[in-house]
């Protein structure tokens, strides 16, 4: 029994390290992202860049986020899912944004005035982006909201999470740990 153990240890090592030696993602970053069950991408890709209105004012590129691992979080406040996340995103966001964490939180179609009495009545203090006719999220729609892009701090996209997560869990942070070390 304990020989099997050690020999299926020893395959997910070598298979970990195949998997960032492929793909140029640190094995720290595969392993910890496998822990907190988030898919890794095989390849790491480049996002489609864009410029997008900010509910509080102003605008953000996300190419301007380079350097800081950024999450592209695309979503709507008539969403079950998306709003069962916020918490746990804005938990994220306040643990980690003084270490390089940035959060984009892009709504998908809905009027200015909808979205910010939502974010508003919640408190959440992460960036807001606004894409009222969804040209900003075109390209990146997976058919699902919510849908989050991680981007390493070089700028590419090492994971896409569809669907709702629990972001304020111990592996998830022990993830964002690890990625915001490289």
């Amino acid at each position: 029994m304990k020989k099997r153990f050690l020999i299926y240890g020893f395959i997910a090592v070598v298979c970990l390290q195949a998997i960032a030696a492929q793909s140029s993602i640190p094995a720290s970053v595969v392993s910890a992202f496998q822990k907190a069950r988030m898919p890794i991408l095989e390849q790491s890709a480049d996002p489609t860049d864009f410029t997008v209105p900010l509910l509080n004012g102003g605008t953000r590129k996300l190419s301007a986020l380079r350097g800081k691992v950024v999450i592209f979080n695309i979503w709507a406040t008539w969403c079950p899912p998306c709003r069962a996340e916020m918490p746990s995103m804005e938990a994220l966001y306040q643990k980690y944004k003084n270490q390089g964490l940035e959060i984009l939180a892009v709504d998908s179609g809905e009027a200015e005035q909808d979205v910010a009495r939502f974010i508003r009545q919640n408190g959440f203090t992460f960036p807001v982006g606004l894409d009222i006719n969804d040209k900003i999220t075109e390209p990146y729609q997976t058919g699902y909201v919510p849908t989050s892009y991680i981007i390493d701090r070089k700028g590419k996209i090492i994971s896409i999470v569809v669907g709702s997560m629990s972001w304020d869990t111990e592996n998830v942070y022990k993830a964002f740990d690890a990625l915001l070390a490289q």
